[in-house]
């Protein structure tokens, strides 16, 4: 066996330039088929993780999934907003532990702008249960007090004490800034690799303070109500788009559902954290397959290249193979050395892969964590990824039987025979 080795590796490295190609693109095909089993996994995660701890979901009636989107990811919008007075009556009934009222609609530069009350801090988990924690400074307080996630302020400069002005409705053109009220930055919140990065807090109070002028979405004509003098007026919200709820028993939690759905001031609806995500996963699952098939058509490519270089070296080790089969090399012996040889070019292509999967992680998590907000963690390969690494190799090891074949094949007085 150590012979069959020595006589594989010394044929490879005669024709390395030519077989330097197929494991490049094996290299690439390992990289991609990991790459985007990474991405697929740690997108699932951070889908997941981005709320936890949450019994209940609760908005005007709508799709879940979009109820889902605009309540935690800041996708979309609502249909409508639900009632103060059933916010206060969800956090009355007797199932209850919590609510964390939710309203969105403005933005900052591009990032979504979340009113909520303090509670947020308290009862908000991501991942494994862990709460918010604040890399610097502390929770709102004030008014006109605003906490940043932490994409915003890395993105954007943000330090405590830094002042910042809204804009009405949601996009990066700021055409309606609420000028006249700036915000303080109090807080900066420890990443999360969730939406909470990329959003600014305020408080409710806050957002109903800034359009006191505005009815419709559009500023009333003439009508300017100075910062200094908001506190003069009620400024209890009047709607919100969602609320957070917690439950005393999770036990209780079909309960609190369909006296939601059943609730006769107005149409209401309650969705269960994760149902909602395994539904909107499912939506998403279509383009992560088509994804991991575009990888696996990449490793068939590759794989197809190995056999024919393979194969074109034939010709070229025609006398080499007669050599070994006149001193009495049998079927198995030819087969095996070629056999032998796939392997070494799977093995070192896939190899390379692997180390570059895990350079590209290292060096694109930030990027990716800053522009799209994924967190790619560098870990050792999971039960998935070994399973593609497993299948690279049999599949490498599998194609170089048919030139081994056909090798066989070619007799001897043609290996042996000089063409002219």
């Amino acid at each position: 066996m150590k012979a069959l080795f020595a006589i594989s590796w010394k044929s490879a490295w005669n024709r390395r330039f030519t077989l330097a190609l197929t494991v490049l693109s094996i290299a690439l095909s390992t990289f991609l088929l990991l790459g985007v089993e990474r991405i697929r996994t740690e997108l699932r995660d951070n889908f997941s993780a981005s709320v936890s701890g949450t019994d209940l979901i609760v908005g005007a009636r709508t799709g879940s999934s979009q109820l889902l989107l605009y309540s935690v990811f800041r996708i979309g919008a609502a249909t409508n907003n639900m009632q103060w007075q059933s916010v206060q009556a969800l956090a009355a009934h007797p199932g209850v532990d919590w609510v964390v009222p939710l309203s969105l609609g403005d933005s900052h530069r591009g990032f979504a702008v979340l009113a909520t009350s303090p509670d947020y801090f308290r009862h908000f988990r991501y991942g494994n249960r862990q709460p918010l924690r604040l890399r610097e400074g502390k929770p709102f307080a004030e008014l006109f007090d605003a906490v940043v996630g932490a994409e915003v302020a890395d993105r954007l400069g943000y330090h405590v004490g830094q002042r910042i002005t809204l804009a009405h409705g949601s996009g990066e053109l700021n055409v309606a800034e609420h000028a006249d009220k700036p915000f303080t930055v109090v807080g900066v919140l420890a990443r999360t690799g969730t939406p909470v990065d990329r959003t600014v807090h305020i408080g409710l109070e806050a957002m109903e303070a800034i359009h006191l002028e505005w009815r419709g979405g559009a500023p009333l004509p003439g009508v300017h109500i100075p910062a200094e003098q908001v506190r003069k007026f009620d400024l209890k919200p009047k709607t919100v788009t969602a609320a957070l709820v917690g439950l005393k028993n999770r036990a209780a939690v079909f309960a609190v559902q369909r006296w939601v759905s059943t609730y006769q001031p107005e149409a209401l609806m309650a969705v269960l954290p994760g149902v909602a995500l395994d539904e909107l996963w499912s939506v998403i699952g279509v383009g992560e397959n088509a994804l991991l098939l575009m990888s696996a058509l990449v490793a068939l490519v590759s794989l197809a290249g190995l056999v024919s270089v393979v194969m074109a070296g034939l010709n070229e080790r025609r006398r080499e193979l007669a050599v070994l089969r006149a001193v009495g090399a049998s079927l198995r012996h030819v087969m095996a050395l070629l056999a032998l040889e796939g392997a070494i070019v799977t093995l070192l292509g896939v190899a390379f892969g692997l180390v570059a999967a895990a350079l590209g992680i290292a060096l694109l998590s930030p990027w990716l964590q800053a522009r799209f907000g994924l967190t790619l963690s560098l870990s050792g390969p999971t039960l998935n990824e070994w399973a593609l690494l497993a299948g690279l190799l049999v599949a490498g090891w599998l194609a170089s039987l048919l030139p081994g074949v056909r090798a066989y094949r070619l007799s001897l007085a043609d290996g042996l025979s000089p063409r002219i």
